[in-house]
């Protein structure tokens, strides 16, 4: 969010908390991208703001209380109010415990395990859910419209295009089985925490194989986790490298640094595999 609509999402949020009889007095930026991540204090409540109508913020509620139920590794809503989705000034808020981090960070073995429980808990929820093609869908729309990614030259345009059906229909053939998934259990989504690593951020679930999850994780992670297909992952790796790709050259990002990662992206894709993690890119490109 620019630092305008910062201000507006912030004063959005501690609103609703008071308005709940949370104490919020400040509250201190922890993630800004399309979604703000705020910790409120006193009260210590993970907010999370976004544009009304450029979420899912009540699946992203129904999920997590269903996979707490089912004995998931993933973040609690806070218990103080009722699970639901908040809006105040355009913003949907959801509100969440705070876990105060601990270190050192999550273990490839631990990262695994933690994913694998997750997935295990999955299998036994029951919710209508897009399948992962549809982001691929949601990344070629983008491709294709030069309205929505104006700065993306047309030979960039017609490469990416390309590659993103190519992949899809190479994912398609391997005819995995397919459940639900996190969609994006990157290290940024995994909190260390005294309770154990536990996963936020469900609004990019969907369904489809595991690999695709594993597709977001670092290497080692991957080493730990059981009965990998190790070439769908592969190919898992070179879509969500395609699929970023593309949401990167989205006239609305907001992603930091988001155009320079779509260049470094493109770049990738055209010097073939291996195909590096996602962590391996942003530690090459971050600060």
């Amino acid at each position: 969010m620019e630092t305008s609509e910062i201000t507006r999402a912030t004063a959005a949020a501690t609103a609703v908390a008071a308005s709940l009889d949370l104490t919020a007095d400040d509250a201190i930026v922890l993630h800004n991208s399309n979604k703000l991540a705020l910790r409120l204090t006193p009260c210590d409540v993970f907010a999370r703001v976004a544009y009304v109508g450029q979420e899912v913020a009540q699946l992203e509620v129904e999920l997590a209380q269903q996979l707490a139920e089912v004995g998931c590794p993933v973040a609690a809503l806070d218990p103080r109010v009722e699970p639901l989705v908040y809006t105040r000034d355009g913003f949907a808020i959801t509100l969440w415990t705070y876990y105060e981090p601990v270190a050192p960070e999550v273990s490839p073995a631990d990262f695994a395990n933690a994913l694998e429980q997750l997935h295990i808990g999955m299998r036994k929820v029951d919710v209508p859910i897009s399948r992962f093609t549809d982001r691929i869908t949601e990344a070629q729309n983008i491709v294709a419209t030069p309205d929505l990614s104006p700065k993306l030259s047309d030979a960039d345009r017609a490469f990416l295009s390309s590659r993103l059906e190519n992949v899809r229909q190479t994912i398609e053939a391997h005819g995995a089985a397919e459940q639900l998934l996190h969609g994006e259990p990157h290290p940024g989504n995994l909190l260390n925490t005294k309770n154990g690593p536990l996963f936020i951020d469900f609004e990019t679930c969907c369904s489809g194989p595991v690999e695709f999850d594993l597709a977001h994780v670092p290497e080692p992670v991957c080493e730990h986790y059981p009965n990998v297909d190790q070439e769908l992952l592969d190919d898992c790796r070179e879509l969500v490298l395609a699929m970023v790709a593309a949401w990167r050259w989205d006239a609305g990002d907001q992603f930091p640094n988001g155009r320079q990662f779509g260049e470094e992206l493109l770049s990738l894709l055209r010097e073939g595999p291996p195909w590096p993690t996602l962590d391996a890119v942003v530690r090459r490109l971050g600060p």
